[in-house]
């Protein structure tokens, strides 16, 4: 007998398998306040989840993203970062963005103390092939990377502003107006047409007039956002702002509140709060000079910003637990 064979050898081990991706230790945290409407990602080749909850502090929700999934957000309340690369996506209220997570997971929070109420699509790649093949240059480069499991750099897409007709599409998915039998046809229809109304990106020739629209005023806002930050001291006036994009004040004034549902005043006092935070934690600088820094001539108007936006004072903001300072617990109007 080959001693390969002989009863003196040892037995052989099964080989080692990768264990499956698991979602719902990442919501472990918020209990009942993680949902599956419908789907599963292995199975059906989409997910649609709702999520409801508060939590204490800094949530890892990166942690949640299936490895090769695209993942839809559409979020309705509290604020979320996805970042890869020194790109960012910000969520807010009524958002709405993409991304697509490799095997290499990606950065991603949800801030503490604040109520979050967003639903997901999760895609996995043979539901997109399935459904998307054959309109793959039409699709946005994000998308297409998906489709083709091709490599890119471009994981993440814009965050845009949820329209009414996007809103009522969340409402309809947690309560679906058919029959439990028609469920499943059901809900992969909604998944595809949230697919058709976010994932393509036709040419300039063939875009529509409500889009091109939508695409104006996404560039402009994020170019106002842009000059702000350079100069959060002496930020440029509304008129100078238009006159640098090219359009009338009042047009951008009107564009920009519609776009990102923010004055251009208050996203301004957001942009300065933002940096402040982030002066603050590196603990280079006293209070005073950080507020002179961010534009505030009056330290009392400063500390009284900081702390509706943060929920604490300038002073002891250093002192706070990384969870808990992370990003502003909410998104509050004011000077």
């Amino acid at each position: 007998m080959p001693a390969s064979l002989s009863a003196k050898s040892p037995p052989l081990k099964p080989a080692a398998s990768v264990p499956l991706f698991q979602e719902a230790p990442a919501w472990r945290q918020v209990g009942a306040g993680w949902q599956r409407v419908f789907g599963s990602f292995r199975g059906a080749g989409f997910s649609i989840e709702w999520h409801d909850f508060e939590c204490a502090g800094e949530l890892d929700w990166g942690a949640s993203f299936h490895p090769e999934g695209l993942e839809l957000c559409l979020n309705l309340q509290g604020s979320g970062v996805v970042e890869l690369d020194g790109r960012r996506m910000q969520f807010g209220a009524g958002t709405a963005g993409f991304y697509l997570r490799r095997q290499k997971p990606l950065r991603a929070w949800r801030a503490g103390g604040e109520r979050h109420q967003f639903l997901t699509v999760e895609y996995a790649r043979p539901f997109l092939m399935q459904h998307l093949a054959g309109t793959e240059t039409k699709l946005h480069p994000v998308v297409r990377a998906a489709v083709e499991g091709a490599g890119t750099a471009e994981l993440l897409s814009r965050v845009e502003r949820l329209s009414v007709e996007q809103e009522g599409i969340i409402t309809s998915l947690r309560q679906p107006p058919v029959y439990a039998a028609a469920h499943s046809l059901w809900y992969q229809c909604k998944a595809l047409e949230l697919a058709v109304a976010f994932f393509y990106q036709p040419p300039p020739e063939e875009e529509l007039f409500c889009t091109r629209q939508q695409r104006q005023a996404q560039e402009r806002a994020e170019q106002v956002i842009f000059l702000l930050k350079q100069n959060l001291a002496g930020p440029p006036s509304l008129e100078e702002l238009a006159r640098k994009i090219g359009c009338s004040p009042f047009h951008l004034s009107r564009m920009f509140s519609q776009h990102t549902g923010q004055t251009i005043t208050q996203c301004l006092r957001r942009l300065r709060l933002e940096k402040a935070a982030e002066m603050l934690r590196s603990k280079e600088y006293t209070v005073t000079e950080v507020a002179l820094e961010v534009g505030y001539n009056s330290l009392s108007h400063f500390s009284q910003a900081f702390l509706e936006a943060y929920g604490c004072c300038p002073g002891l903001y250093p002192l706070a637990t990384t969870t808990q300072r992370a990003l502003p617990v909410g998104r509050r109007t004011g000077r």
